[in-house]
């Protein structure tokens, strides 16, 4: 292999690639998509495993090809891309490309066959289909994958839509995810969309979701389009039963004509639908400490308690008579509340005038408390009983602190919408909205296929009421031919020579050792192969002689970087890499 990998090496030539030619009849290759591989987290390394033939390029024209099952890796080294590959290294500047070529004609054109030509990235299985850009940004790896988005939403639908779900969802979904990715392609950018929920999930080829695939296959092509221009296909988890508009959501953000504010009572009844519930006894008993925090200031501060003793183990809530909402956040018909209207029932003691009583004939009034024990009565303030004061209708701020206190916080964001129910013994207060509640519900569109048997166009209509369906060109992707120089196969080997005797290490070399030091064997190369043995630690330093398969070294120690080694035998000394070589018995 690494005879191979020279020689290709020797190889390189400049060319251009093939413009990509559509057979007769064939379809337009639908439109490419940017991916900033964020989700992996990579850092300054990336192991890469070819599903397929890759050019590489970098520099300025520098071509070479891999065939399918070449396995690379990619490190940053002082804001450079060093490639390797079977052992040798290949300093590709900073920017380098892989770009997927066609095997063989039958590749070209042939759907099926695309589906399993991409790139595997470690630690993962995910195939990514398409085209990997490495740049170096603050010494570490930006990946870039360029994809057809038909191939790019096989990683995104099963993701942002469970694969189990209705195919008509499904196939709603397809059309949303495709229509905001090709919104978001921006030529001046370095890439057009991100792999996480900051824009859409994307986690490549995994397999297994069939349902999803098929989804994405039915509608292949189709966007939507409001105003003569790609709409904005947003869409959340759950809306807590009430669509929003993006302008409430984003600053600057436009709500075009294919929003409106509904109520959507398919996300309600979707027994998935993500929701929290806090309740209040009408015997106001239970209510939790926090809160009570938040009341009792308020109500002590009121007029009519003016009378009463101002200290909260001094009051008393008796009744919750009624629980309401009010203060919507944005115009009608929002029902995105902000102030909870409790009304009370409040109970309090007042101060009495101190009595001083007759040691020899003191008895306690029953309605009297005296903070003193009765055992040494004295003057002293008295407390009355607790009597009815009145009752208080109290305004709260929802957010953001008492939809936390009631355990009503779903997403985080500050904009459930929250519906107050009456019961027998108790107010219910439910919440719900589990995203930004923008555009299409995915709780809601799963309940109208399966309840309502509803089609991936209608439930479209209903979340993007002003959106129309457009086709645009969904063809598969068009690979380059290599060129043939360098895809033309080697011709023979050559009759291999003798190999010269391994050069020794003695036993009384073995015996004067530097501490630290080892006996290694070289190992891990192919049998027909051998190991450069440098002058410098380094793939440029000058080659001293070849090494061959079981040839002892003493190792003297560690470079600084660590890949390499400074080794010796009786007769020569130099550098190699430590990857190659086995400690010997």
């Amino acid at each position: 292999m690494l005879r191979r990998f020279l020689s290709l090496l020797l190889c390189l030539v400049f060319f251009t690639a093939s413009m990509h030619v559509l057979p007769a009849g064939a379809e337009e290759a639908a439109p490419s998509i940017r991916v900033l591989l964020r989700r992996l987290a990579l850092t300054d390394r990336i192991d890469l495993s070819l599903s397929g033939a890759y050019s590489l390029s970098w520099g300025k024209n520098s071509r070479m090809l891999f065939p399918a099952g070449s396995k690379l890796t990619v490190q940053v080294r002082q804001d450079q891309l060093i490639l390797f590959f079977s052992g040798a290294s290949l300093n590709c500047g900073a920017k380098l490309l892989l770009a997927r070529v066609a095997s063989d004609s039958a590749e070209k054109a042939s759907r099926t066959a695309l589906l399993s030509h991409g790139l595997r990235i470690a630690p993962g299985d995910a195939l990514y289909l398409g085209d990997l850009a490495l740049t170096v940004s603050g010494g570490q790896l930006q990946p870039v994958l360029s994809i057809s988005v038909e191939d790019y939403l096989l990683g995104v639908v099963p993701y942002e839509m469970s694969d189990d779900f209705p195919l008509e969802a499904l196939k709603a979904q397809a059309v949303c995810a495709r229509t905001y990715a090709l919104g978001r392609v921006d030529p001046k950018k370095a890439w057009d969309v991100v792999d996480t929920t900051n824009d859409q999930v994307f986690r490549g080829l995994t397999g297994g979701h069939s349902r999803s695939a098929e989804a994405v296959a039915a509608t292949a092509g189709l966007v939507g389009y409001s105003g003569g221009a790609l709409a904005h296909c947003y869409y959340s988890a759950s809306n807590g039963g009430q669509t929003e508009l993006p302008s409430h959501v984003w600053a600057g953000e436009e709500s075009s004509r294919c929003f409106a504010t509904v109520d959507d009572p398919y996300d309600v009844e979707n027994p998935e639908s993500i929701v929290k519930k806090a309740s209040f006894r009408k015997d106001a008993s239970g209510l939790p400490e926090p809160l009570l925090e938040m009341i009792i200031p308020t109500i002590l501060a009121q007029p009519q308690m003016a009378d009463y003793v101002q200290q909260p183990d001094c009051l008393r809530l008796d009744a919750v008579t009624e629980v309401s909402l009010s203060n919507p956040r944005f115009r009608s018909p929002s029902r995105l509340m902000t102030k909870l209207n409790l009304t009370l029932q409040v109970s309090g003691r007042r101060l009495l005038a101190p009595v001083t009583p007759d040691p020899l004939t003191y008895e306690p009034e029953e309605d009297l408390v005296s903070p003193l024990p009765l055992e040494t009565p004295s003057s002293g303030p008295v407390l009355s009983s607790f009597t009815p004061v009145g009752t208080f209708t109290l305004s709260l701020d929802l957010f953001p602190a008492l939809i936390r206190v009631l355990g009503l916080s779903i997403y985080g964001a500050d904009n459930e919408i929250i519906t107050v129910s009456e019961e027998t013994d108790r107010f219910v207060l439910t919440a719900g909205r589990y995203g930004h509640g923008v555009g299409m519900s995915q709780r809601g569109a799963q309940w109208m296929a399966a309840r309502y048997k509803k089609n991936f166009q209608q439930i479209l209509s209903f979340y993007f009421p002003g959106m129309v369906l457009k086709k645009a060109a969904s063809g598969a992707a068009q690979l380059s031919t290599p060129d043939p120089l360098l895809a033309e196969t080697p011709g023979p080997a050559a009759t291999p020579t003798p190999r010269p005797t391994l050069m020794p290490v003695s036993e009384a070399s073995l015996n004067d050792l530097p501490e630290g030091a080892w006996l290694a064997s070289v190992e891990n190369i192919e049998d027909d192969s051998s190991l450069n043995l440098r002058a410098d630690p380094s793939p440029a330093g000058e080659i001293l002689m070849r090494l061959y398969k079981h040839q002892r070294l003493v190792v003297l120690e560690t470079c600084e970087d660590p890949v390499w080694v400074h080794v010796r035998t009786d007769a020569v000394e130099g550098y190699v890499m430590v990857s190659f070589l086995e400690k010997a018995e």
